[in-house]
């Protein structure tokens, strides 16, 4: 869900109350409250006291919970300020220098959102290997992939497999310390320190106090070739220290407008990609997103809108935010008519020209050098195994459908797809001949 959806579901909330309570109730107690700040997952409140903010969960909660994202034990997900109270203007002031001489000496942590853990990441066939690998690294930070480079489109749970991470380690090995920074603010802290004259002390604090840094959107280093520079010599000093790094980006290594030494050492360890959920896991994700919102969702609807979101798990939290607030404000149950009235606009439009298995044999075929017919029969030699397991990693990445039918096209198990999906990205991890290879076989497809 958008930040801007999160305040409509504010203001739908506030609508709902208002005509539920007196006039004096609503202007004593709620009127006051003003947003602040959102995020898919998080509103922000100032309530002019701690009085008021009790007063509203203690009276609204269940109806907050329907209109507001929740986190996991199922409480609104609300942060409350209590608004300064007003002070006469002090005749000195501090001269802006002094300001930022006395600014923080080190950059500061982004805050773990305490929603995204393992236990809360619906697990499915496209993003097994990921969460297998990320759990690998929190288990044992420094010590299994470094880096661990994890890529796949908007959406998709990158940043909640991060900060899975981040939780992981805290829990498990307080002596470890974990800085998790998108890449925005790690460039926005490294401008204030130069401005300060205070690289040195950011320095040490990267290079020698932390122990995991979990680095989110490296996408936005590029063209930024001092920041990279930077960033890079942080990372060459964490990795010769055994310290984990896990990168995150909407884009493979590979493809991003980096300096070669860059691309070279995010490519070190190991490269995942997080693939678009398909049918099964989506329905899994809206179930579990509406028990928590306490919303009865039968398991037809949940199939109907599944097929009409596919693209993105954030769209899909934003549906079910969408429908709890209307089915809440209208009283209504959840069927497949409030459901096309709810959500019409966020339905996405199936292709009109679909990839086919056939199509991806062929131009796996074509760049391999190999007859279809082999590529459908039972040859094993490695001339045919290797294209065979790439046709299969491509249909599994690019058409939208159940590993059980992925296998009946290629007459396989969907065990068989599972097994070629894995061993695929752990060879494209390192083999830059196969890796360029692929390249060609997805610009034929999508040609």
């Amino acid at each position: 869900m958008l930040a801007c959806d999160t305040c409509e579901a504010w203001t739908q909330f506030i609508h709902f109350v208002k005509g539920r309570t007196s006039a004096t109730a609503f202007g004593n107690w709620l009127a006051p409250i003003q947003v602040r700040d959102s995020s898919s997952d998080e509103i922000t409140l100032e309530v002019p006291n701690v009085f008021v903010q009790e007063y509203l969960l203690s009276n609204y909660k269940k109806d907050l919970c329907a209109f507001l994202p929740v986190n996991v034990n199922g409480e609104p997900a609300i942060k409350f300020i209590v608004a300064p109270q007003q002070k006469k203007a002090s005749i000195t002031t501090t001269p802006l220098v002094k300001i930022i001489e006395e600014a923080p000496s080190h950059p500061l942590e982004v805050k773990l959102n305490p929603n995204y853990r393992f236990e809360t990441f619906i697990e499915g066939p496209t993003n097994q290997f990921v969460k297998s690998a990320a759990m690998g690294v929190a288990i044992r930070p420094g010590m299994s992939y470094n880096p661990l480079f994890i890529h796949g489109g908007v959406g998709l749970g990158k940043t909640h497999i991060l900060h899975s991470i981040g939780h992981y380690v805290q829990s498990t090995n307080k002596k470890l310390r974990v800085q998790c920074i998108t890449t925005e603010a790690f460039i926005n802290e490294l401008v204030d320190n130069l401005r300060n004259k205070s690289i040195d002390r950011m320095k040490r604090f990267y290079r020698s106090d932390v122990d995991v840094l979990l680095v989110d959107d490296i996408q936005f280093l590029q063209n930024r070739l001092n920041f990279e520079e930077e960033f890079c010599n942080t990372f060459e000093t964490l990795i010769n220290q055994h310290k984990q790094i896990v990168i995150t980006s909407d884009k493979p290594p590979s493809q991003l407008k980096l300096s070669e030494r860059m691309i070279a050492r995010m490519e070190w360890g190991l490269v995942a990609h997080v693939g678009v959920p398909e049918l099964e896991t989506r329905v899994a994700i809206l179930q579990h997103k509406a028990q928590q919102k306490g919303l009865d969702m039968p398991n037809h609807i949940a199939f109907f809108i599944a097929e009409h979101i596919y693209n993105n798990v954030r769209q899909l939290e934003g549906a079910i935010n969408r429908l709890s607030a209307h089915s809440r404000m209208l009283n209504l149950a959840v069927t497949e008519e409030l459901v096309q009235k709810t959500l019409r606009e966020m339905f996405q439009q199936i292709p009109a020209q679909k990839i086919s298995v056939e199509q991806i044999l062929k131009c796996v075929a074509a760049v391999f050098q190999v007859r279809v017919s082999d590529l459908k029969g039972s040859t094993r030699t490695k001339e045919v195994a290797l294209p065979r397991q790439v046709a299969m990693y491509l249909a599994w990445k690019w058409i939208n459908e159940s590993l059980q039918m992925l296998g009946a096209s290629f007459g396989k198990t969907h065990s068989t797809i599972l097994h070629a999906c894995k061993s695929i990205e752990k060879k494209i991890a390192d083999d830059d001949t196969l890796r360029r290879q692929i390249s060609m076989v997805e610009r034929s497809i999508s040609s």
